[in-house]
């Protein structure tokens, strides 16, 4: 007998086990969960009134005890849960009208396991400052979509909707991940299960300084937590494409770790910045990796020359 996955380990690592609900019985199709943690008000707000547009007077609320992090969190959102279909949603994040309708019917029309939208990406204001992919030009299942999402993360958690007993078969998401727990999900859920995709923009994910994604790139908790990600998810895929995807997933996050450096040197300094390269170089040092890092000390030495332009002009100034 195979065992489901969440039965078995990932590495050393075993999935929090989800429980099993029957699978007839008075059970609404969707459960929204929105988990949240010192959220910032008017976020939320907007947050719940996308939602609302479509659960009005069906609202709970729950509080835990305490803060366990992220992947607990939304194990329990998921335990929570009652709907056939999970959506979390992130306290800052919304969903544009017709996201659940939508995605209803492409849910029902096909044996995906998960379904997603694209999305726009949006700034602190709320202005959108670009969109996600475009895999299809109208609904279906996703070829191959197993290794496209093992080199990049290309789903935001606002976008997907997963069959709650895909959760009950794999288990939860890893609390030791604090970065990358949903990027891991998708890809084991995408080894066992088709993905639908719906093209239509019905949701929306929001960047912003005071966001977790935020301080967790000043100490490159992000690159190391992809790092590990990626060794753990290999063993989704059969040696030989495993190396490949490896190789792959490892020189695109490597050439990201350099860019996030590019902008923390510029915003904040060269200490947070310094340990964002030293993690693109444990990821990889390819010829294109190697070049940007290049081009990272050059644009160090002109924020530092510049800054000695200036001191030298004030006391110049002093002089006179």
């Amino acid at each position: 007998m195979t065992l489901p996955l969440s039965q078995h380990r990932i590495g050393s690592v075993a999935p929090p086990a989800i429980g099993v609900l029957p699978v007839n019985g008075d059970r609404p199709f969707w459960s929204v969960m929105i988990p949240t943690y010192n959220p910032r008000a008017d976020y939320l707000e907007e947050t719940l009134r996308s939602v609302l547009r479509v659960g009005a007077g069906r609202v709970t609320f729950h509080a835990e005890p305490q803060n366990r992090g992220l992947a607990n969190a939304w194990n329990r959102c998921i335990e929570r849960a009652r709907g056939h279909w999970v959506h979390i949603l992130h306290q800052d994040d919304i969903v544009l009208p017709g996201f659940y309708d939508v995605l209803r019917k492409g849910a029902e029309q096909s044996h995906a396991g998960a379904i997603f939208c694209r999305h726009a990406i949006a700034n602190s204001k709320g202005h959108w400052i670009r969109l996600s992919e475009l895999h299809l030009e109208s609904a279906g299942l996703l070829d191959d979509w197993h290794a496209k999402i093992t080199a990049q993360q290309q789903i935001q958690c606002a976008a997907i909707a997963v069959r709650r007993r895909v959760y009950e078969q794999l288990g939860g998401f890893l609390p030791h991940l604090r970065f990358v727990p949903d990027w891991e999900m998708w890809q084991r859920i995408a080894s066992q299960f088709p993905f639908c995709f719906e093209p239509s923009i019905l949701a929306c994910y929001r960047v912003h300084p005071n966001s977790a994604t935020s301080r967790i790139r000043l100490d490159a908790t992000d690159a190391r937590d992809i790092r590990e990600m990626i060794d753990l998810t290999m063993t989704y895929h059969s040696p030989a494409r495993a190396r490949v995807l490896a190789k792959k997933a490892r020189s695109w996050w490597a050439e990201a770790a350099v860019f996030h450096a590019r902008e923390l040197l510029v915003k904040v300094g060269f200490t947070p910045a310094w340990r964002q390269i030293v993690e693109a170089l444990r990821l990889s040092q390819n010829r294109r990796v190697i070049g940007k890092i290049f081009s990272f000390f050059v644009l160090w030495l002109r924020i530092k020359g510049s800054r000695v332009k200036r001191w030298l002009r004030s006391k110049l100034k002093r002089v006179k």
